[in-house]
């Protein structure tokens, strides 16, 4: 008896991913975006931590002009002045009713608003002056904690729970 001969290559190999490889190909694309995402956050925290210090700058630059051409700062009573309604919902336009009171067209075109502002009413912009001195400041806002800006940068940290910036005349250091 003749036993039949069998043709192994005659068999056809599937071409295709079995499951264990496209579990493994997920599993790192899962992987790799999710470091994506959590980078992307942090660089955009950071952006709008940098945008509010280009804000308090430029609010700082404006408030001090005012002061050299009327021999004090616009005035609050002594009370902080800010754009969310934590502290009186001031416009961010200008006017007598803005949180910095009488700085724009002449000091500055607008009045910026915290990058983040929320409905809450803890994220924005403050102002406080006494006519003598002033401060302004981001308030419970900052995002990221790089190190102490160092004695040299006239923005401190001035707040004990979260980072925040300010800027402000010698008088109100102690705000």
């Amino acid at each position: 008896m003749k036993l039949p001969t069998v043709n192994y290559q005659c068999r056809k190999r599937r071409k295709g991913f079995t499951l264990i490889e496209l579990l493994v190909v997920i599993t790192i694309i899962g992987i790799l975006s999710g470091i994506g995402v959590v980078t992307f956050g942090k660089a955009q925290a950071k952006a709008r931590d940098g945008r509010r210090r280009a804000d308090l700058t430029t609010l700082q630059q404006a408030v001090e002009m005012y002061y050299s051409d009327n021999n004090s700062y616009p005035s609050t009573g002594g009370n902080w002045w800010g754009q969310c309604s934590d502290y009186g919902s001031r416009t961010a336009t200008c006017g007598a009713g803005a949180f910095i009171p009488n700085i724009c067209t002449d000091y500055i075109g607008n009045i910026p608003k915290d990058p983040k502002a929320d409905a809450i009413g803890s994220d924005c912009y403050l102002y406080r002056s006494n006519g003598t001195d002033y401060m302004i400041l981001a308030h419970v806002v900052m995002e990221t904690v790089g190190g102490d800006p160092g004695p040299n940068d006239p923005m401190d940290r001035v707040c004990c729970v979260q980072p925040t910036i300010a800027v402000y005349s010698p008088g109100a250091r102690n705000w």
